[in-house]
């Protein structure tokens, strides 16, 4: 991807340190001798917390905490707004904090151990899926530790029922969450390995410092924490206090690092589910059904299948009919060559217009009117079509079933959930299920489901045998989770330039939130005829923001239509919510004559929202002369303790829109993007920049041309190659990331922060250069479909045997 400018890191190496002492070592291991922290308060405060050094033979330690490791709210900055919006209920609580406040409990149980090689093991209970996670959690140990990053060896955990809340990824909360609770336990750890110095070399602590995985006395004398490791350990749990060092001592955290899996991955040595060599797990695939979620009611041709060339097994199950055999192509064949007699699925007959139908029926109702000669108002309402959640990497799992235990292997980003839920399918009790988390290729919110291990677990009990399960990108597409179709209806009332209402009615197909926030009690809670519809309408107040003053704002959410295999996928509801809200700000700034910039500048509540506005407006020359059919938008998003600000420049002249690319559909072509992201203390810089240029993709690609085609009770698309996400020809050759100053002593979140302020960017851009509002996504969805649709039945197509041709 070109660029004309380089990304800019605006994030010093070292950070802003606060006022107060650097972090130093004292006699009883809290780093400090009075027992007064920098800020001047006494007892445990921001920066000293309580720790344990746990019984074991070599170094292992690990952090308790209480509601104190959540960083306070920042009050919003004055604004000029004339009519202030009270808080939303996300201002005063958002999810990442309920999950944070979950986690609280069992940091102690989250440990770090240091190995006689001078080596760090952390066990992480968060799933890497290629968001970067073992980077930065490798980062903050090895700040703490004084340790090199190269030291530091991140793997991740098994599943841990007693973790509870604590082995989610989701809601962008895994850096937010662990990072007080890493770096407590590798200060304790230093701190035990600086008091173990300390006795070897017979000098007080106060004499002592670390440095690249030593410990140096003040005449010079060199200890490795190897050669500490034993003599730091405890016989008996034992409890400390640390104090964490000052922001200004950063010599790791908020500088741009590689990621440390980099070399694995561009060699082909990073291990996925499918890369696990499991003793006699075969490779496996499933036939399945042609409509959404369709059931067996016979098959004809069982034992000639069973027959074919390499095929071991072939049994019925509760999505389909599964094949075990030598190899994947094999199991292709097996597929295809079944003849299966379908009973009808969740959706069947379904199709856009049906369930758009459904969802104008289930709208909730605008109750304010706007009054004649002394409000107008702006009265819009948006669609937003079903899309893709498939990731790069396939669905797909491990499972070695026997009657008394039962191993699964997957990438799993709620793996306590998988565990208890497999564990009550198969009758056996939670400990004789062990659940292996792998590293996973892609997810976006996926991965929160466990549906390849849950289904890879039935065939291995059916078959009496270890499978590899991988589901069909096909499989994928047509009977994998989406994002749900979903309608806003938007009024905004105003007079003589000011907002005095902004009323938001979204309605979505029902979002499935059968992972809970974790463990099997909340996923259950969630799945109840009832009380699915409040889980779901808690998810939403915990994560819409409003970043604007527009007065008396009320933002709803209702559901309907539960036959669909939906998901959170990155955002939940915050890119449509978003979008819609940016566009009639644009609206609104049309109509009272006012800067489509200047007007929220002067509408945003938050100080940081407005730096970064500010920041992309500059940089991205808002409001320069542009030629007739291209067009500047930009937008703001804040969540998660984060603010975005996107500034898009869209190219919609017939010589762009017209372009020909065999088997692609082209469209308007993102020409430019300036992205300034605040996420208080960026860990690493270089992750951050990958974040947010994988957001932005995801933004353009919904906005213009990433959506599934519903149609008798199945989605056309099969395969990358027919769903449009954001290809090398729809990349803005202009992009620039500006990591902006620190503006707190904690990170924020991240992994979905960019994908609502680029979709609303993009559509805002697309707007002023049509001169019409947008008000269906994908933009593209309405035009002759760009490919013939794949049969039904079979359901996958044929292996190919033009690879090099298409390469070509």
């Amino acid at each position: 991807m070109a660029r004309r400018h380089p990304v800019r890191d605006e994030h010093p190496t070292s950070g802003r340190g606060d006022a107060g002492a650097s972090h130093r070592a004292s006699t009883d291991g809290t780093g400090t001798a009075d027992g007064v922290e920098s800020g001047g308060a006494p007892g445990i405060g921001r920066r000293r917390f309580l720790g344990y050094v746990l019984a074991a033979p070599t170094l292992t330690v690990a952090a308790q905490l209480g509601a104190e490791a959540l960083a306070p709210r920042e009050a919003a900055a004055a604004t000029p707004a004339l009519i202030p919006s009270l808080p939303g209920p996300a201002e005063l609580l958002d999810l990442n904090e309920l999950l944070t406040l979950a986690a609280l409990p069992t940091s102690n149980l989250i440990t770090i151990r240091l190995d006689a090689d001078g080596t760090a093991h952390f066990a992480l209970p968060r799933a890497e899926v290629g968001q970067g996670v073992t980077t930065s959690s490798a980062m903050i140990v090895a700040e703490e530790l004084d340790l090199p990053l190269d030291k530091v060896k991140v793997t991740l955990a098994d599943a841990r029922p007693e973790l509870l809340f604590n082995q989610l990824t989701g809601g962008s909360n895994t850096t937010y969450s662990t990072y007080t609770p890493i770096r407590v336990a590798a200060a304790v750890a230093r701190g035990r390995l600086l008091q173990a110095a300390s006795l070897v070399l017979g000098e007080a602590v106060g004499t002592l410092t670390t440095k690249a995985g030593a410990v140096v006395s003040s005449a010079g004398a060199l200890l490795g924490y190897g050669e500490l490791a034993a003599e730091a350990a405890a016989l008996t749990d034992t409890a400390v206090h640390v104090e964490l060092k000052d922001r200004a001592d950063f010599r790791v955290i908020g500088t741009g690092q590689r990621r440390v899996d980099a070399l694995e991955a561009v060699t082909g040595r990073k291990k996925f589910a499918m890369d696990l060599q499991v003793p006699d797990a075969l490779p496996t695939m499933v036939c399945r059904p042609p409509t959404i979620n369709g059931t067996v009611r016979s098959v004809a041709n069982l034992t000639e299948v069973r027959a074919l060339p390499g095929i071991t097994d072939v049994v019925t199950v509760s999505t389909g009919v599964a094949v075990r055999g030598r190899t994947f192509g094999q199991c292709v064949d097996a597929v295809r060559a079944l003849r299966v007699d379908w009973g009808p699925g969740t959706a069947e007959g379904a199709s856009d217009a049906t369930v758009l139908e459904k969802l104008r029926r289930a709208e909730l109702p605008l109750v304010v009117p706007p009054l004649p000669l002394l409000t107008k108002a702006v009265d819009a309402r948006f669609t937003f079509h079903f899309a893709s959640n498939a990731a790069l990497e396939t669905n797909c799992a491990v499972a070695d079933i026997r009657a008394d235990s039962a191993e699964i292997w997957a990438s799993l980003k709620a793996p306590i959930v998988a565990q208890e839920e497999i564990a009550l399918k198969l009758g056996l009790p939670v400990p004789a299920v062990r659940v292996h988390v792998t590293e996973g290729g892609g997810s976006f919110g996926r991965k929160l489901f466990h549906d390849a291990a849950h289904e890879a677990a039935e065939i291995s009990r059916a078959m009496g045998k270890p499978v590899k399960l991988m589901w069909h990108r096909t499989d994928d597409f047509r009977q994998g989770r989406t994002h749900p179709m979903s309608t806003s209806r938007v009024r905004a009332t105003y007079s003589l330039g000011e907002v005095l209402t902004y009323e938001q009615r979204h309605t979505s197909v029902a979002t499935d939130f059968g992972h809970g926030i974790g463990e099997v009690l909340t996923a259950e809670a969630a799945r109840l005829p009832v009380a699915d519809l409040t889980f779901s309408e808690t998810m939403f107040q915990l994560t819409q923001i409003s970043p604007y003053h527009l007065g008396v704002t009320t933002q709803l959410l209702a559901e309907t239509d539960k036959g669909f295999n939906t998901g959170s996928m990155r955002n939940i509801y915050s890119p449509n919510v978003r979008c819609a809200q940016e566009l009639v700000i644009d609206e609104l700034a049309g109509r009272t004559g006012q800067d489509r910039y200047a007007m929220r500048r002067r509408l945003l509540k938050d100080a940081r929202a407005r730096a970064v506005l500010d920041k992309v407006a500059e940089v991205g020359e808002w409001g320069r002369s542009m030629p007739a059919g291209t067009g500047q938008g930009i937008a703001v998003h804040t969540e998660y303790h984060s603010a975005v600000a996107i500034l898009a420049e869209i190219d919609c002249r017939p010589g762009t829109t017209g372009r020909k690319i065999p088997g692609a559909y082209t469209g308007p072509r993102v020409t430019k993007v300036v992205c300034a992201v605040d996420v208080g203390l960026a860990v690493n810089p270089r992750g951050l920049e990958a974040q947010m240029m994988g957001g932005i993709a995801d933004g353009i690609a919904i906005t213009l041309t990433s959506g599934l085609h519903l149609k008798d009770g199945h989605f056309l698309e099969g395969s990358w190659d027919q769903y449009f996400y954001t290809r090398q020809w729809n990349t803005p050759p202009e992009l620039e990331i500006i990591v902006m100053p620190p503006t707190g002593d904690k990170p924020g979140g991240a992994g979905e922060l960019a994908v609502a302020g680029a979709m609303a960017a993009v559509a805002c851009a697309y707007g002023r250069a049509t001169g019409t509002m947008p008000t269906v996504f994908p933009v593209n969805h309405a035009e002759p479909l760009a490919f013939t649709p794949l049969p039904t039945v079979p359901p996958v197509p044929a292996s190919p045997t033009d690879g090099r041709d298409r390469a070509l």
